[in-house]
Order: C-alpha cells, then sequence, then structure tokens
C-alpha cells in the first residue's frame, strides 16, 4: 500500500492540474459562446472515446507503465508548448481546440492503464480500499480544481494553467520512474507477439461481453451512467430553477449527493468492503433509484437535500464495489482492456442521456425526468439481480 500511496499523491496532483487547466480552457472557450464552448468538449470527448479500446490493447501488449510514463511525458511537453503558443499569439480558438484533441487522444491510452495501477500495486482484499481512496482522491480535486482554475485564469490566464498542468505531469513521470526502478511495475505483458491491434481489441471485448461477472457489471456500470449521472450535473438545476429554488439550495443539493458518496468511500476505505460486492453494488443502485424518485417529489429544499443525501450514499455503495469487483474479475493479461471497456461504457451512454434528458426537461417537467430515472435504475437492478450472477459474485 506504500507504493500505491506514493502514486495516488502523485497522481492526485496530476489530476489537480488537469481540473485547473479544464476550467481554464472552458471558461476561455465559453467567451466564444455555447456552440465553441460545445465544440471544445467534443474534441476532448469524441478522440478518447473512439480510441480507449485500442488504448487498453497497446497498454495490455506493451505494459501500463511504459504507456503512462510516455503519455505523461508527452503531455508534459503539449503543455509547455500550449502555454508558450498562448504568450506568442493569445487565446486562439485553433490553439484551444488542438489542446482539446491532444488530451483526448492521449486520454484514451492513459485512463485503460492508470485504471489498472489499482491492481497491479494492490491485490486481494485491499483492492476495494485502494479504489475507495481513489474515488475519495478524486472527489477532493473535483471540489478544488474549478475554484482554483478560476483564480489561475483570473490572475494569469490559461498559460499559467498550462505550465502548471505540465509540471504535474512531469511530477508523474518522475514518480513511475521511481517506482518501476524500485521493483513495481507492470505485469508481464502475455500477448502473443505476431497478434494485431485489432485482433486484441476484439478479444478484450470479447472477454468482457463472454464474462458472467464482468458482463453483468459493466451492463450495470452503463445503467448507472446513462440514469445516474446526469443527475445530479443536469437535473438537479433544472430542477431547482423551476422551482425558483435559489442557487445555494441547488448547490446544496448537488453537496449532499458528493457528501453520502464520500462516507461510504471513507467507511470501505477503514473497514473493507462488503464479502459479497455484487449484492453490495446492486443494493446500492437500488437505494440510489429509490432515493432519485424522492428527490423528484421532494416538497421542499430540506426534503431534497435529505433525499440526495441518501442518493449519495447508494452511489456510494455501487461505486465502491462495482469497481473492484470488474477490476478483480479480469484477467491478469487483460487488465487495461477491461478497464478501457468500463470507461467506455460509462462514456458512451452519458453523452446521449445527457442531450436526451436536458430536451425532455425542457420538453416537459425535470421532476418527472427524474422519476423516469430512477425508474430506469431501478428496472437496471431487479433485471441485473433476477437474470445474472452478479448478486453471488464474491469479493
Amino acid at each position: 500500500m506504500r507504493r500505491y500511496g506514493i502514486w495516488l499523491t502523485a497522481a492526485t496532483v496530476s489530476l489537480l492540474g488537469t481540473q485547473v487547466l479544464g476550467f481554464a480552457m472552458a471558461w476561455v472557450a465559453a467567451g466564444r459562446g455555447g456552440a465553441f464552448a460545445g465544440l471544445v468538449l467534443t474534441a476532448i470527448n469524441l478522440p478518447r472515446a473512439a480510441l480507449l479500446l485500442a488504448g487498453g490493447a497497446v497498454a495490455d501488449r506493451l505494459g501500463a507503465w511504459r504507456v503512462m510514463v510516455v503519455a505523461d511525458a508527452l503531455m508534459a511537453v503539449l503543455m509547455l508548448g500550449l502555454a508558450a503558443a498562448v504568450l506568442l499569439r493569445g487565446e486562439q480558438p485553433w490553439l484551444l481546440l488542438g489542446a482539446a484533441l491532444a488530451v483526448g487522444v492521449v486520454d484514451a491510452f492513459y485512463l485503460p492503464s492508470s485504471g489498472a495501477v489499482p491492481r497491479l500495486l494492490v491485490g486481494g482484499a485491499g483492492l476495494a480500499r485502494a479504489l475507495s481512496a481513489r474515488q475519495l482522491a478524486g472527489q477532493l480535486v473535483a471540489s478544488a480544481g474549478p475554484p482554483l482554475g478560476a483564480l489561475v485564469v483570473a490572475a494569469a490566464g490559461i498559460a499559467a494553467a498550462a505550465l502548471g498542468n505540465a509540471a504535474t505531469f512531469a511530477l508523474m513521470a518522475v514518480v513511475l520512474l521511481a517506482l518501476r526502478r524500485g521493483g513495481t511495475g507492470p505485469l508481464p505483458a502475455p500477448a502473443v507477439r505476431g497478434e494485431g491491434l485489432w485482433r486484441r481489441v476484439v478479444d478484450g471485448v470479447r472477454l468482457a461481453a463472454g464474462d458472467g461477472i464482468v458482463r453483468p457489471a459493466l451492463a450495470l456500470t452503463a445503467a448507472a451512467a446513462a440514469f445516474w449521472l446526469p443527475v445530479t450535473g443536469l437535473l438537479v438545476p433544472l430542477l431547482a430553477r423551476q422551482r425558483q429554488w435559489p442557487a445555494a439550495a441547488g448547490g446544496a443539493i448537488v453537496g449532499a449527493v458528493a457528501l453520502g458518496t464520500a462516507a461510504v468511500a471513507l467507511t470501505v476505505l477503514a473497514r473493507g468492503a462488503f464479502r459479497r460486492p455484487g449484492a453490495a453494488a446492486l443494493a446500492g443502485l437500488g437505494v440510489a433509484a429509490g432515493a432519485t424518485v424522492a428527490l423528484a417529489v421532494a416538497p421542499g429544499v430540506p426534503a431534497a437535500v435529505a433525499a440526495a443525501l441518501v442518493a449519495g450514499v447508494g452511489n456510494g455503495l455501487f461505486a465502491a464495489h462495482i469497481a473492484p469487483l470488474v477490476l478483480g474479475a479480469a484477467p491478469a493479461t487483460h487488465l487495461a482492456r477491461i478497464q478501457a471497456v468500463l470507461v467506455l461504457v460509462q462514456s458512451v451512454p452519458l453523452l446521449v442521456t445527457n442531450n436526451a434528458l436536458g430536451g425532455l426537461a425542457d420538453a416537459g417537467s425535470p421532476a418527472v425526468v427524474l422519476i423516469a430515472c430512477g425508474v430506469a435504475l431501478g428496472a437496471a437492478t431487479i433485471l441485473t439481480a433476477v437474470r445474472s450472477e452478479l448478486p453471488a459474485a464474491a469479493g
């Protein structure tokens, strides 16, 4: 766990740098209109989704450690180039789009590799704790990154954010190399030397689709991405505006979700996960489903905050058990490829439902859409419990 703690600390610092730059890019892009801001987001998300499976196959073939070191070094150089270009040419639209495309492409290779690190550095019963620690770190960064990004971009502009991000990527590369020299690194890549990239991609997808535990876990993750993730980012603000609640109320509701999720992650970090993570994940998503409906019909802000807190607990229970279940069930030869599929099933549904649910909320009522999300989550939970091996999966 000591080596994992070193890696997680450096990864958290690097993620903070990325969050700061992300806010700076979003702020500058928003100044050129909503259409351009959406184009910048698409420039990140589209290549990331398109190349994720290839990124996982490359990581399993070459080793996750090598891929991460190369990606961190490359991003450090790219961020230095972005800072220099902004200082020389100003905040040009083509610079933002180019940086967004670069981030999306590198993410496609980096995310599957970094997702495999907990399994590479921590084994057995410690995996759930390791992933809970990573979840807590991610939530802290998600809370601190945007305000810090606002300070940086207001004081020194996007060039300073890019320079800071370059420094965090360089730090991450140094830490990875130091850990590797200390005897910690990727498991051997046992892929057949003559096996082509496309065949490795197909093999990873086939394994994920054929495994009796991984398949339903991924399907449930896709359902959660489609119908739970839009709740806090999209539907809660719309609900608050429709009911003429103040902005502080919307913030309190979203904060309550984060608090419930963090409380579960902290509990798992301290005491460990349930012995049957499949059943725990299903129970958590079921709780989140019911609480989402309660949030939709809440008569006032206090009731909505209470429902959001319960929803956060359910989400935390789901997230703290589904991720180690998938990672633990993946063969050592396919770690990055399974992680790539996991990220993909979280990304693609969200791209679709964010737009669809937003349109439905505009046409009708955010509360009705929230109820529909809760029902969809409940249906996915029941269907998985009845028709899969997931409830009996052991940790």
